[in-house]
């Protein structure tokens, strides 16, 4: 074997200097960024027409609209663009569809009660610091921040002005609290609703390890705030919600219409490689089925915690049709949680490239994916997804073999 093979299967190469190396110089790239990308911004709207925060101007148009009564016309593509126009002052900027759950509008209206860039930065800071609390919360060690904070992903999510850090910070603390406290982890898990395509696996894990506590939390959640919902918007709001998935489903996941290259999912990647849609939704079921059955095995075993809950997040990400490349914040959970396994108990051959290669991936998945139609991020994540469970088949073995010396003897 090569230098490089041998470094690559020991992670020799991935120092704790080198980790923080790269950590400043990304994050330091990342504020940089943002700092020229606001300095050359005209009225809050970037040197490509679009609002600064992109996405966000959705969230802040829907707000809007809830605090006029007028809820159900987010869900209405003409209405829902128009507001984002009325909000830059009839610049014809893009438009950004609203295609969350009616109890979503509560955070929307949060943010518009502040001018645009007021309730971007609360939408930012308030979640960034949420998800990077839970990441110390999860590994308390002094490194966490910094690597956090830097992990590509952030970039993409804050340049985007989008909720995975809330995405995260749920999941990731749902997970942390689990063993402790079942029920404030399923409190966590039910907020996760907002992002329903996230949650597909969620009740496969629990019900295979036994949580009937987490689950039951997270049913009287989800059920609570759909009737906060109803009580607060009325029935029509929800009727306009479900007409509006046929939008989302047709238009924004089928069709393409944020670009294949942005997607992350095993569907994204066969129409990008230029399947059908029916045999693109073949693939993914394929997958998820997949996912389940690995899932269901973890939780059941007797494996480490930290190894469940990974495979957990990564499976989450892979499990959906539609999973953006700023979306892969949520990979930190999967990543953090088997580090602390490794730290605990040892890493064994590729863990820590494959690690590495999961953390530096959201800062080339876009690209890669547009210039040679590589669907990296989702290769990625399958990788960490396999390993996950060869780790712990590997320690299971381990364990067996022990025992059986500790017969012998």
């Amino acid at each position: 074997m090569t230098d490089i093979g041998c470094a690559l299967r020991s992670g020799d190469w991935l120092t704790a200097a080198r980790i923080k190396s790269y950590s400043w110089i990304l994050l330091a790239f990342t504020m940089a960024t943002i700092a020229g990308w606001i300095a050359l911004s005209d009225g809050l709207i970037d040197r490509h027409g679009k609002p600064i925060g992109t996405d966000f101007s959705n969230v802040y148009a829907a707000g809007v609209l809830t605090l006029q009564g007028k809820a159900a016309d987010a869900y209405d593509p003409p209405l829902q663009h128009a507001t984002e126009k009325a909000v830059f002052h009839g610049r014809d900027v893009p438009f950004f569809g609203w295609h969350y759950p009616p109890f979503f509008f509560a955070v929307a209206a949060i943010t518009a009660m502040l001018p645009y860039a007021g309730g971007l930065a609360l939408w930012v800071v308030s979640s960034l610091l949420a998800y990077l609390a839970v990441m110390r919360a999860i590994l308390p060690r002094p490194e966490t921040l910094l690597v956090s904070a830097a992990f590509p992903a952030v970039f993409v999510n804050i340049g985007h002005g989008q909720n995975a850090f809330f995405t995260a910070a749920l999941l990731g603390g749902a997970l942390l609290l689990i063993e402790r406290r079942p029920w404030v982890a399923g409190i966590l898990i039910g907020l996760l609703a907002y992002k329903p395509q996230f949650g597909m696996l969620i009740p496969v894990a629990l019900v295979a390890g036994g949580r009937w506590s987490t689950i039951t939390a997270a049913g009287i959640t989800v059920s609570a705030l759909v009737v906060i919902s109803f009580a607060a918007l009325g029935g029509d709001v929800w009727h306009a919600f479900f007409q509006s998935m046929t939008f989302t489903q047709n238009v924004v996941l089928e069709q393409g219409g944020t670009g294949w290259e942005k997607i992350q999912s095993a569907f994204s990647a066969a129409r990008h490689w230029g399947a059908d849609v029916k045999t693109a939704y073949t693939v993914q079921t394929i997958m998820a089925l997949s996912l389940a059955t690995g899932l269901a095995w973890l939780w059941r075993s007797e494996a480490a915690f930290d190894l469940k809950a990974s495979a957990l997040a990564s499976a989450s990400l892979l499990a959906t049709p539609y999973v953006l490349d700023y979306d892969l914040v949520v990979t930190a959970v999967a990543i953090i949680f088997f580090v602390r396994h490794g730290l605990a108990c040892g890493f064994r051959d590729y863990e820590i490239s494959a690690l590495g290669a999961a953390w530096i991936v959201p800062l080339l998945s876009r690209s890669v994916a547009g210039l040679t139609t590589v669907p990296l991020g989702l290769m990625v994540l399958i990788a960490l997804f396999a390993l996950t469970l060869l780790r712990a088949q590997g320690d299971r073995a381990s364990e067996i073999s022990g025992h059986a010396r500790i017969a012998q003897a």
